[in-house]
């Protein structure tokens, strides 16, 4: 009996220690076991937006409320810079986060190889539900065909890269005649102005997720020309009269513009009112503090500047876009201005950096997530800026011309084939207007450029070629006329 005793006070003895070792521990065991709440990501972005024309920019002709208030919550990147300033390359390396001559995507209407590792494949495989909205411009086309037949089809199954909500359209700028292609790949209609539909069907899916992680990446048409399709309300808020141009725009195309931006804006303004609807269903879903709110663009639009319209070119202008990023859980919601350049390939990495993901071996770009978390800059002293092949209404006929450069906080240099073309201080000439290549007197600078933009180059392989041997390496073919060059296409002068 005293065995037992003993026995049944020893076991008691022990259930005691145990439940009272237990309590005192059993939170900091339990809580540090589960994992934090992976972030939801709304990655919004639209068609041609340059970084100046926003309200928060110093820009007090543009109406943006919403994306000013957004701005006063966010990270606002005053040098976020598309890798090739045209559609179809920047949404490759975005989705890849990598460099256009590995992915292949450096011509508008070629597809995204099937098999990419990418941003929705990436999260699905997370447990993220997966959501694309808007334009898609990555399926291409059958090769012999028509180089836009592709865009009126729908996107396969198999080809959507890892997105299951499908409210897709390849490629329209036809705003208030817009239809996509649903999960099924049944044809639906846009009513009215295509924006404004679509972020009611954004809206109705972070509702439907709202407990669960979900990606949704949302993709506007516009401020793309055509210029003058935004609905009369907002057009009505802008008189070309009373336009104030940059610097660099021409005069003998002032008036052009002052009616080109008119309705530019217009299009900007409507935009902002659907993301201000947007931002107010984030909130009103109680989703705002662990929710990634990102804002950008895939690149500029000249504009006249130059006398020139749209994309392509190397000039602020065209690769400088909006970026902002709102994530009240982590960065809280003040404003910080982020100084450092920061390349399209490294927005992916970056997302993933701040959802406590891992990143792919197939990344390119740089995780700038603990940077922000920290509270610092970027610590990058340069991005890259290339166009392997000149297209469409850039082509070698209008002017176009094989590029590669870098963009500092302070300084553009770039080279085409013939050697050092473009160099700009950028805090002194701000539009650009005074071409410092060279120069004697600026010689050195040019040599400290030219050094970082080789090692940028050597970094992703890239031996700057002609045109035509990556269209055969990729075994693409020309769209239409853009082949054709002038005679003296490398006498040209500058």
């Amino acid at each position: 009996m005293k065995r037992i005793y003993l026995i049944l006070v020893g076991a008691g003895s022990f259930l005691v220690l145990s439940l009272s070792f237990n309590l005192k521990k059993e939170p900091e065991i339990n809580i540090g076991n589960i994992p934090e709440k992976h972030p939801n990501i709304i990655f919004v972005f639209a068609d041609q937006w340059r970084a100046q024309e926003l309200g928060y920019a110093g820009n007090n002709q543009v109406i943006t409320p919403n994306l000013d208030k957004l701005a006063a919550e966010s990270l606002v990147f005053e040098n976020a810079i598309s890798i090739i300033p045209v559609c179809s390359p920047w949404r490759a390396s975005f989705l890849t986060g990598q460099y256009p001559l590995t992915h292949g995507i450096f011509y508008n209407d070629k597809p995204l190889p099937t098999e990419a590792e990418t941003l929705g494949k990436i999260y699905k495989r997370e447990g993220y539900q997966t959501g694309y909205i808007g334009k898609w411009h990555l399926n291409g086309h059958q090769r012999g065909e028509d180089p836009f037949s592709g865009r009126d089809k729908p996107v396969p199954k198999e080809r959507r890269q890892g997105f299951d909500y499908w409210k897709v359209r390849e490629v329209s700028h036809n705003y208030n005649n817009s239809f996509y292609f649903d999960e099924l790949d049944q044809k639906q209609q846009w009513e009215g102005y295509d924006v404004f539909p679509q972020t009611d069907s954004a809206i109705s899916y972070i509702q439907k997720n709202k407990d669960n992680p979900f990606l949704l990446v949302l993709s506007y048409g516009p401020p793309h020309d055509p210029y003058f399709s935004a609905p009369q309300k907002y057009k009505d808020m802008y008189d070309p009269k009373n336009i104030q141009l940059r610097a660099n725009v021409p005069l003998e195309y002032q008036d052009s513009a002052r009616n080109v931006i008119a309705g530019y804006y217009a299009h900007c303004t409507a935009v902002d009112k659907a993301i201000g609807d947007l931002l107010n269903a984030v909130e009103k879903a109680g989703l705002a503090e662990n929710t990634i709110i990102v804002f950008t663009s895939e690149h500029g639009d000249m504009l006249m500047s130059k006398g020139v319209l749209k994309k392509q070119r190397p000039w602020d202008e065209s690769i400088k876009v909006p970026m902002l990023i709102r994530y009240p859980g982590k960065f809280g919601n003040k404003k910080r201005i982020v100084l450092d350049p920061i390349g399209t390939p490294d927005l992916l990495p970056t997302l993933l950096g701040l959802s406590g993901l891992g990143i792919p071996s197939s990344v390119e770009g740089k995780d700038f997530s603990s940077q922000l978390l920290r509270g610092e800059d970027l610590d990058n002293e340069a991005v890259l800026i290339t166009l392997p092949v000149p297209f469409h209404e850039w082509q070698f006929m209008n002017g176009g011309r094989e590029y590669r450069g870098i963009r500092t906080r302070k300084y553009t240099y770039v080279r085409d084939l013939k050697g050092p073309w473009l160099l700009y201080d950028n805090e002194k000439d701000p539009f650009q207007l005074l071409n410092l290549v060279n120069q004697s007197r600026y010689s050195a600078l040019q040599d400290q450029l030219e050094v970082i933009l080789q090692a940028k180059l050597n970094d992703v392989k890239d031996e700057f070629l002609p045109a035509d041997e990556y269209m055969k390496k990729w075994n693409y073919l020309y769209d239409r006329n853009d082949s054709l060059r002038p005679t003296d296409y490398l006498e040209i002068n500058r």
